[in-house]
């Protein structure tokens, strides 16, 4: 069994309580978010999924955290229509 083209992981380092929200690739398949929003609650994590969102152009409920929701570095699972 082939996997999905559509469904692509990377791996994200969050550095939440930055001026910006910023999210940008530093290798192939691993980058850097920069969040604005506190680890609080869930907080970090709500903006994360909204700047993959816009990175990949897809619906908020197509990306998920995988592992990692309460460590800096994650695995972002995000489900493409391509």
């Amino acid at each position: 069994m082939r996997p999905d083209p559509s469904i692509k992981v990377i791996q994200v380092k969050v550095k939440p309580n930055a001026r910006v929200s910023a999210l940008e690739e530093q290798s192939p398949g691993v980058w850097l978010a920069q969040l604005k929003s506190p680890p609080i609650d869930g907080k970090a994590n709500e903006e994360l999924i909204a700047l993959v969102a816009k990175q990949f152009a897809c619906r908020k409920s197509a990306v998920s955290i995988k592992s990692g929701a309460s460590g800096r570095m994650k695995l972002v699972r995000i489900e493409t229509a391509d």
